[in-house]
């Protein structure tokens, strides 16, 4: 078609300068002369620019673009859309396709984030009502609270040697066996003693439960008390009882809204005897070492937060403190409240998360995924619940033996790979294949390149992405239609590659090296368009899904 119609051109310009030559007037003026010749060359010129954008044209109509591609920002899902988007009883409208495409197009507005993001991660299903909510959310608090309580103990215990806890995660083993398709965490059930799953709901309320919505009261410090003549453990021995990697790793059951576990694809031996007996291996000594490192993290944490929580960042003074001793934090005199209290906050819930998740327990790095969630949600219960499900495909992150990392590394590789098969031969050249310069991104998920509210629009379109996978949205023709470029748990590694493909030139022309490549990677930080990654992202997606998963 672009061929014909450039033939057409060329045979409007031949005639137009037979008749200049042939010295025909018509409404050319006189024959003959510098007017024609002028006339000539413009007519020439103008056929040249013509054609010229024919050809662009038709190689851009020849290739596979994105529906996302070239697309702005769309607004962010708005507090009015959010409540439209319910039925009377309380459940999102048509299963939640047009809020799962909302988020996608332009995330979330801060104001409603700390509403809509247990949504996305899983702790509400997308098709529950109002009262399953509020059921959920009080069982989530219990849950929450016996995870404090054993947080306390294993404290205590770690004081005297461990010796206690490790006899009970020997008489729990064969519980554990039997319970593994419960709705309790295995960590809980490893580590907790019975007679603690055991507290009547008075024994639960005399706990002090985190509020952070009501810290104007001073008799609370809004973190769950620890004895505070607990003294930290600073042994930097951690007994390593990992799986190797030839075994399939046990993941903890995580109680969603039915009751039901929920786990990774591909991680399938659950109820192996071998899980269990790794997870016994778990001594106080663990949660020691684990203790420890959380609260350095704590201290260290940035207050990029700040900005974006000012109900927290206004805590008194004398607030904080409480909240710093209920936790045993020590050596914050030269923080300033809110920071004092987000970091006892974060010490509060990694050290819950490392009795629910005992297989992983704590890695540095977590902090950095959990300190926006603090940020955004008021409630202790509540940033863990959230952060459980994030944690749910990130906890790969932290494996010792790097399993869940390599097979991240290896997706980005692969879709360099076949998006751009002449920079990856560069990439091979310089023995850079394995992508190993983006590690960083992978570990905390752009949270270092990305400023606080750009991570935030970033997760929240990833959480989308893995939210519509889990309510099987997109899978059909017309769901993908619906949602556009196809949904993928993997869309961070498509973003990854993105931002890696748009220094492309840069690393071809520039670097040698793969400690140049991960320089420039790390000073990302700051030069990133998140929207324009995402863009790219989905570019990607629409392009190689079918390849690459």
């Amino acid at each position: 078609m672009m061929c014909a119609w450039a033939a057409r051109v060329e045979r409007a310009v031949g005639s137009i300068l037979a008749r200049v030559a042939g010295g025909d007037a018509g409404i050319w003026g006189p024959a003959g002369g510098r007017w024609h010749a002028g006339v000539a060359v413009g007519v020439t010129a103008a056929a040249g620019l013509a054609l010229a954008a024919a050809i662009v044209v038709s190689s851009r109509r020849g290739s596979l673009r994105s529906p996302w591609s070239r697309r702005r920002r769309k607004g962010a899902l708005t507090k009015q859309q959010w409540r439209s988007l319910f039925t009377p009883e309380g459940k999102l409208v048509d299963g939640g396709v047009r809020f799962l495409k909302i988020v996608r197009s332009g995330g979330i507005d801060p104001s409603i984030r700390a509403e809509v993001w247990p949504f996305l991660l899983g702790v509400y299903n997308l098709d529950t009502s109002e009262a399953d909510r509020k059921e959920i959310r009080a069982k989530k608090r219990k849950e929450y609270i016996k995870l404090r309580k054993e947080c306390q103990r294993a404290s205590t215990i770690s004081k005297e040697g461990g010796k206690e806890l490790q006899e009970s995660a020997e008489a729990n083993q064969a519980a554990c066996h039997r319970s593994s398709e419960s709705s309790e965490s295995v960590g809980l059930e490893v580590l907790v003693n019975p007679e603690n799953s055991n507290d009547d709901n008075t024994e639960l309320q005399n706990l002090d439960v985190p509020n952070t919505s009501k810290i104007e009261e001073e008799e609370r410090s809004g973190i769950t008390q620890v004895d505070e003549s607990v003294e930290e453990r600073e042994s930097d021995s951690r007994s390593d009882c990992r799986s190797s990697d030839e075994e399939p790793e046990s993941i903890p059951t995580y109680s969603s809204m039915e009751g039901n576990t929920e786990h990774s694809t591909d991680l399938t031996n659950l109820n192996a005897p071998k899980a269990n007996v790794r997870q016994s291996c778990r001594t106080a000594e663990d949660f020691g070492t684990w203790q420890r490192i959380i609260r350095l993290d704590a201290i260290r944490a940035n207050a990029e937060w700040v900005a974006y929580s000012p109900v927290q960042a206004a805590v008194s003074k004398d607030i904080a403190i409480k909240s710093a001793l209920a936790v045993g934090l020590k050596d914050y005199d030269h923080l300033e409240p809110c920071r004092i209290y987000h970091a006892a906050r974060l010490v509060a819930v990694l050290e819950a998360y490392a009795v629910y998740d005992p297989e992983i327990g704590y890695c540095q790095g977590m902090s950095d995924l959990l300190s926006p969630m603090l940020a955004v949600m008021e409630e202790d219960y509540e940033a863990f619940w959230c952060f459980v499900g994030f944690m749910r495909k990130a906890r790969h992150n932290f494996r010792l033996d790097e399993v869940g990392i390599r097979r991240q590394l290896n997706i980005v590789s692969k879709i360099i790979k076949f998006k751009d098969p002449h920079f990856y031969r560069h990439l091979e050249k310089l023995q850079a294949e394995d992508c190993f310069f983006v590690y960083r991104m992978v570990v905390v998920m752009f949270r270092r390149e990305l400023s606080f509210d750009q991570t935030l629009c970033l997760w929240e379109v990833v959480w989308a992405d893995q939210a519509a996978n889990r309510a099987g949205i997109g899978k059909s023709t017309w769901g993908r239609m619906r949602m556009g470029p196809p949904p993928t748990d993997d869309l961070l590694l498509y973003a990854i590659a993105a931002s890696v493909l748009q220094k492309r030139k840069l690393i071809i022309e520039r670097y040698s090296s793969m400690d140049e490549i991960i320089r420039e990677c790390n000073n990302m930080a700051g030069q990133l368009d998140v929207w324009k990654l995402l863009d790219d992202a989905h570019n990607l997606v629409a392009n190689l899904h079918d390849k690459i998963e």
